[in-house]
């Protein structure tokens, strides 16, 4: 990696990190969720700072290029986020069911009530 594009993904790297902790507090993103994106701005930043971690990492998987290894993680991570949003979805369903379940009811027994 030339210095220019290490300096670049240093930059952009810091970008994230701050826009991230502006995001949190400003409470536009909630901690649960930017732990992930705190780790993934790092992870940019280590790499830029030591781009032979790429190089080393795609030697211990048999990869011809440190360019298929950062997609195939890439990919990994997508994939990884995409499976934590649809349980986080599932799950708020279910709740949102549970919570009109309960209005109906509510509904229902002060309606028995009314003279």
């Amino acid at each position: 990696m030339g210095p220019r594009l290490q300096a670049f993904v240093i930059l952009i790297s810091l970008i994230i990190l701050v826009g991230i902790i502006e995001l949190v507090r400003r409470r536009k993103l909630r901690e649960e969720y930017s732990f992930l994106w705190l780790v993934i701005g790092f992870g940019f930043l280590l790499l830029a700072v030591a781009p032979g971690i790429v190089v080393w990492i795609s030697m211990l998987l048999g990869t011809e290029l440190p360019v298929n290894t950062l997609f195939f993680f890439g990919l990994i991570f997508v994939l990884l986020l995409c499976l934590y949003f649809s349980l986080r979805i599932s799950s708020l369903a279910n709740q949102v069911k549970n919570l009109a379940q309960k209005i109906a009811l509510l509904e229902a027994s002060n309606d028995n009530q009314a003279p």
